[in-house]
Formats: C-alpha cells, structure tokens, sequence
C-alpha cells in the first residue's frame, strides 16, 4: 500500500521522550507520515512531570477534523487525554469519521507516579472510548484501575485480566506485562477467541520514558501493513525492543531517559525489519 498515514490523539512532552513527540518520532522510524491532535501540555522532562495544562475539547475536536477533512487518515493512535470532556470530544469525532484502525493506550499515570487521567474520567474512557477500539494496550496497574481490581501478579493470571478487559468491548486487547520481574518482557495479545503471548528478552535499562507510547504508535503505524493484528504488535514489540536496547546509548536527561526511537532499525526497510521476522508473534 502506499504510505502509512497515523494520526496521535496525546499530550505533548516538552523533553521529547513520551507522548505526541515519542509517537511521531516511531511513526517516522516504521516509514509513517504522522499527524497529531494535541491534547494536553505538560511540563516535564526525565526527573518527572510538574503540571498538565488541558486542551480546550472543542480544540482537540476541531484538530482531529481538519485533519480528516483534509488528509486520508489509514490509523488512530489515542494517548493522554486526561478529562472525561476530552474524552467525550475525542469520542464523538471517532464516531463521525470511523477510522479503520484505532489503538488505545490508557495512559492515567506517569512513570514517576503524577496522575493523567482524573477519577472522573475513567468511567468516560471505559464507556466511551474502549468499545471503539481496535486494540488497546494497558499495563498491568491500568488494566486493575479498568477494572478496579488489583492487578495481575503473574503471567498466568494475565489471561483472566485480559478476557476481562475484552469483555469491556474492545475489538482485542494487549496486556503489557513490563511490570513482572521475569526474565522475560511477555504480553498477552486476545482477540476473543484466542491468546497469543509476545516475548522478549527484558531489557536492563532505567531508561524506558516513553516505552507506552512508543508501543501503541508502532502499532498503528504498522497495522494497515501487516498480515493481522497479531503480526503487528509482534513487529511492534521487536521495534520496541531495540529502542530499549539503545537507549542508554542517547544520554538524554538525569532521570528516566528515552528510548532510542531512531536507532532501533536496520535500514533501508524498517517496515520489513520489523513485519516479516518471524521470531515473535
């Protein structure tokens, strides 16, 4: 198909690692033109995040229509949207141009622990935006605060959660499991019928700003391309791994550094790199 074009529905990060700058960064990496609606501005930078300013909801809605009246949008990637006003705009607009692809990432809290998604929101993100979703890709504490539960402590229990989360209407879910301290990075990809678990080798870095969003991006970038929806969270996966693998090579900030969004890949093709290695899913 011709090229990619992915549109980021998040919050900007003014020190470049997470967020609207951590998704256009990856879709350029995996050969997507990116497009962005802002949701939010922050102030942070590695060491954390110091204060959110919203986007007015009627300006977020009116950036993701003049995109799509005006550009042929093929994926949605939605990010941090932090106020159920935000997340009723952001919904109503999906609903009137339905794009094909949509990969949600419950972003509600930050690495270093500031909340972005208010408790009146999660109700709004649970009701309004899940059900349109075509993929989304908690990790294991947003999975329990969907389901307002305690998260899952294993592998094995991460299935029960990720049938749990499918049942709140989501075409599939990906429950990342970065969180368990096993040897191995494993995932739970389900569709409804069947699991698949993604694994990588865990990669030893503090510096993983970032990780979240650059998943769920790859993924939108590549899955217009890919075979299924599993073969593109598998790339998505590789690519994230390599990102962490040069991570400490960046040198960026004095805490909680990026990923290493453009030197993951072998080129020319990273599209190829990524979709037709058959070590993953």
């Amino acid at each position: 198909m011709t090229t990619v074009h992915a549109l980021s529905i998040a919050g900007s990060d003014p020190s470049g690692g997470a967020g609207i700058q951590a998704d256009l960064k990856t879709f350029c990496a995996l050969g997507a033109y990116g497009m962005t609606a802002l949701t939010a501005l922050t102030v942070q930078n590695t060491c954390g995040v110091r204060d959110v300013h919203p986007v007015p909801p009627e300006f977020v809605a009116g950036q993701i229509d003049a995109v799509f009246e005006d550009v042929r949008v093929d994926a949605v990637k939605i990010g941090m949207l932090g106020r159920a006003e935000t997340i009723e705009a952001v919904a109503g607009r999906l609903a009137q141009w339905r794009p094909a692809t949509v990969v949600l990432d419950p972003v509600m809290v930050s690495k270093s622990g500031h909340r972005l998604l208010d408790e009146a929101a999660v109700a709004s993100l649970r009701d309004r935006l899940v059900p349109t979703a075509t993929v989304i890709t908690p990790n294991l504490p947003e999975a329990g605060v969907l389901l307002d539960a305690a998260p899952p402590a294993s592998l094995q229990a991460m299935y029960g959660f990720a049938e749990r989360l499918h049942g709140l209407g989501a075409a599939a879910v990906l429950l990342k499991g970065g969180h368990l301290d096993d040897a191995e990075a494993c995932d739970v990809l389900y569709d409804g019928e069947s699991f698949q678990v993604l694994r990588a080798p865990r990669v030893v870095t503090r510096n993983t700003h970032g990780t979240g969003c650059t998943l769920s991006s790859a993924i939108a970038a590549l899955a217009p391309r890919a075979a299924s929806l599993a073969q593109a969270a598998g790339g998505a996966k590789r690519y994230l791994t390599a990102a962490l693998q040069g991570a400490d090579r960046l040198g960026v900030g004095h805490g909680q550094g990026p990923v290493n969004h453009g030197e993951a890949l072998p080129r020319p093709d990273p599209v190829t790199a990524v979709l037709l290695d058959d070590h993953g899913a």
